[in-house]
């Protein structure tokens, strides 16, 4: 048992990566990720953590920086936030083909214009094909244990890849919750210092880095990222499993169940809105309805087998995504609708787009699109690709 804290979701962040011992912080403030990086400064600055802490002057230049540092072998972290994040895009290109297991935390803002600093996860769910890994948190504490696990999952020979930790803005991010804070010498245990086992870049063994592939290597080079991936589907089972033994937490890997064993209609939803869904399924289950929730922890890798076992006796599914890709619907939607056509599963599912621009969403709201999903099912109809959710009058 470690020490219990009220804080913040971006508090929990900052602690997560000094139990880390993270060696370089690159630090660029935007709303509602700042905190964090303020948090880690007064961190640095007072002796509790020992870490070279870079001021940059953008966040492409914050992921550049750690890209640098994870190059010659250090724990390289950062923070960011809604356009911060778009401005990085194409260096989380590069850390991905370089095999850098950077770690950051990701507080999940809308994107403009117009202008809006409240919680959406279009900014997460744009770098779904980048190759990082990307995880939702529902709550402080997930944030913190998740960063912790992540490090591990990301510095695994196979795997090599970086990862990040998403976070609702404000929900979660400047939200005060009770957080047990693990000692720092059972994380050390759990968590052993990164030793890179290739690409170190050595001035006495210097040797060409991100130079051209050409069209008869660069076409492994990215499938063994598509392993990378495939791997570190394995190990956030397996590190979960060791996590959930050293400290008494279990995230259950890429997916987290709620009622599931004996439902028949199924909520899928991600991030804070996965606690609020827990209090939907009660509601719905004192109505006489089966439910439950099956809450997406891991978007990239995407939990296909868990999601192929747990909809085998489904006769409804309802994902609310508080996401849009736009001509198409909601990014979990689309990618468990082709798990469902791979299985031949003929389900009635609802999927709508809901809380986008920081709307709220209740759980009554959450078993409402529950009860629309019930009506398809029971007469029949098809419901449209994306179901939006709560629209004004124009």
């Amino acid at each position: 048992m470690g020490e219990w804290k009220i804080i913040t979701g971006n508090r929990a962040a900052a602690e997560a990566a000094k139990l880390a011992r993270v060696q370089v912080v690159a630090a660029y403030p935007i709303t509602p990720q700042t905190t964090i990086v303020e948090y880690i400064a007064h961190m640095v600055e007072s002796g509790e953590l020992d870490a070279k802490y870079i001021r940059v002057e953008s966040e492409h230049s914050a992921m550049a920086a750690c890209i640098g540092a994870a190059s010659v072998g250090a724990r390289a972290f950062t923070a960011t936030s809604s356009h911060g994040l778009l401005l990085m895009h194409e260096m989380l290109h590069w850390a991905v083909g370089a095999r850098l297991p950077i770690v950051m935390a990701v507080v999940n803002r809308s994107l403009g214009p117009p202008w809006n600093i409240h919680s959406e996860h279009q900014d997460a769910i744009s770098q779904r094909d980048t190759g990082w890994l990307i995880s939702f948190a529902s709550d402080p504490q997930e944030v913190l244990d998740s960063i912790i696990i992540l490090y591990k999952v990301c510095e695994t020979h196979g795997v090599y890849l970086p990862g990040f930790v998403s976070l609702d803005a404000f929900i979660l991010s400047h939200t005060s919750m009770p957080v047990d804070i693990p000692p720092q010498e059972d994380v050390d245990s759990f968590l052993p210092p990164y030793k890179p086992r290739h690409y170190l870049i050595d001035v006495e063994n210097p040797k060409t880095y991100g130079n051209i592939a050409f069209p008869d290597r660069y076409m492994e080079l990215r499938w063994s990222i598509q392993r990378g991936q495939e791997l570190a589907a394995q190990k956030i089972k397996e590190y979960t499993r060791e996590y959930a033994k050293a400290f008494g937490r279990d995230y259950q890997g890429l997916v987290e169940h709620y009622k599931t064993e004996d439902a028949r209609h199924l909520l899928v939803t991600a991030g804070a809105m996965a606690s609020e869904a827990r209090i939907a399924v009660d509601k719905l289950r004192d109505e006489g309805v089966k439910a439950g929730l099956l809450k997406i922890r891991f978007y990239r890798p995407f939990p296909r087998e868990d999601i192929e076992k747990v909809v085998e006796d489904i006769e409804s599914i309802t994902v609310i995504d508080r996401n849009i890709s736009f001509g198409m619907g909601g990014a979990m939607a689309t990618d468990l609708t082709a798990v469902l056509y791979d299985m031949g599963k003929s389900i009635t599912l609802g999927r709508f787009i809901a809380g986008l621009g920081g709307r709220d969403v209740t759980f009554e709201h959450m078993a409402q699109m529950v009860k629309h999903t019930l009506k398809a099912h029971h007469s029949g109809e098809k419901l449209p690709p994306a179901v939006w959710f709560g629209l004004r009058e124009w």
